[in-house]
C-alpha cells in the first residue's frame, strides 16, 4: 500500500444518503467488512446535510463537507471544492445530500473494484470493493421502493446490498444516523437516530434489532412528555405500544403498570405488575423504593397489593 493510502482509515463498504422529502429528514447509513465504521464514515447535521466518505476514508470530507454546506454551498459545489483539494481524491468515494435534497457523489477511479455509485432524487448510493457489480443498483431499487420511515428505508437498502452479494470480505459493522430537518441549536437534540454496531457477524441484523428498540424507547419518552402535560390517554397508549415494541425488555411494562397504579386503575396495573416479577423479581424491589424518594403516588393500600404479588 502507498504512502497516501496509509495515512487514511481504510473503510470499504457500502452506504446510503438520503433526504426525506416529505419530513426533511437526511440521514446515512452504512456497513462494511471493517471495525466500527459508524466512527469514520457517516456524517449529518440537522439543517446542513448527510455525507457518507468511504473507500480511503478521508474524514475531512465529513467535517469539512458539513462546514462548507452551512456555508451555504450545493451540495455539487462541496464536493468539487474536496475533490480539488485532495490529492487522493482518486482513492476516495463519497456522497452529500444537502438541506435542498440536492445530491453530488463520486467514486475514484483507483477505488477497488467492485465501486459505483447511484443517484436519484435526494438520495445516493454508493459501494466499492463489492463482491460484484450489482450492489448499488439492488440499494437504490430497494430504497425507491421501500416504504415507513427513513431509518427504515435506508436500512432496507443495505440489507439489499447485503442480499446481492456486499462486501467480498464479508460483514463486520454497520451504523446508521439521522437527524431532523432543522437545528434546534442543540446538536444534541437533532440527531433522530444514531445507532452503530462496532463489530457482529451479522451487523445489519443487530442494526434492525437496536433500531426496533430505539422505536419503543421513543414511545416510552414520548409517553412521559403526554404523563406531564396531562394527555393520560395519549401516555397510555404511548407505554402500551413500547411494551409491543420490545416485549422482551421488563422496564417498559414496569412503568406503564406503575403509572396506572399511580391513577388507581389497579385492576390493569395488577396483572402487568406480576408478569414482569415473574419474569424479573428485581422490579418488585425496585418498585418497593418509588414511594421512598415519592416517585410512587399509589395509595398505601394500593403499594401493598402489588408488593404482594406473587
Amino acid at each position: 500500500m502507498n504512502e497516501l493510502a496509509q495515512r487514511f482509515p481504510f473503510a470499504h463498504t457500502f452506504s446510503i444518503v438520503a433526504r426525506d422529502p416529505a419530513t426533511g429528514q437526511m440521514g446515512v447509513a452504512v456497513q462494511s467488512h471493517w471495525f466500527s465504521v459508524g466512527s469514520i464514515v457517516p456524517w449529518a447535521a440537522a439543517g446542513v446535510g448527510a455525507i457518507a466518505t468511504q473507500s480511503m476514508v478521508n474524514p475531512n470530507y465529513g467535517s469539512l463537507g458539513l462546514d462548507l454546506l452551512r456555508g451555504g454551498l450545493p451540495a455539487d459545489a462541496v464536493l468539487k471544492a474536496l475533490l480539488t483539494a485532495d490529492e487522493g481524491r482518486d482513492l476516495r468515494q463519497v456522497a452529500i445530500v444537502d438541506a435542498a435534497g440536492r445530491v453530488a457523489a463520486h467514486t475514484g477511479a483507483r477505488c477497488i473494484a467492485s465501486a459505483g455509485h447511484l443517484t436519484g432524487d435526494g438520495f445516493s448510493v454508493q459501494a466499492n470493493m463489492m463482491a460484484n457489480s450489482t450492489i448499488w443498483l439492488a440499494m437504490r431499487t430497494a430504497y425507491l421502493s421501500s416504504k415507513g420511515s427513513l431509518s427504515e428505508r435506508l436500512l432496507a437498502a443495505l440489507d439489499a446490498a447485503q442480499a446481492a452479494g456486499g462486501d467480498i470480505r464479508g460483514q463486520q459493522s454497520a451504523a446508521i444516523l439521522v437527524v431532523k430537518a432543522q437545528s434546534s441549536g442543540s446538536p444534541w437534540a437533532d440527531k433522530l437516530v444514531d445507532l452503530r454496531v462496532e463489530d457482529h457477524p451479522r451487523p445489519l441484523g443487530e442494526l434492525c434489532r437496536l433500531l426496533h428498540l430505539h422505536q419503543a424507547y421513543d414511545l416510552m419518552n414520548a409517553g412521559d412528555e403526554h404523563l406531564g402535560a396531562e394527555r393520560i390517554d395519549q401516555a397510555l397508549e404511548s407505554y402500551r405500544g413500547a411494551a409491543q415494541l420490545a416485549p422482551e425488555v421488563m422496564e417498559m411494562p414496569f412503568w406503564h403498570a406503575s403509572t396506572l397504579a399511580d391513577l388507581g386503575r389497579m385492576d390493569e396495573a395488577l396483572p402487568i405488575f406480576q408478569r414482569v416479577f415473574a419474569a424479573e423479581p428485581q422490579w418488585r424491589e425496585l418498585f418497593s423504593r418509588l414511594a421512598l424518594v415519592g416517585l410512587s403516588k399509589a395509595t398505601p393500600q394500593d403499594r401493598h397489593r402489588i408488593m404482594s404479588l406473587r
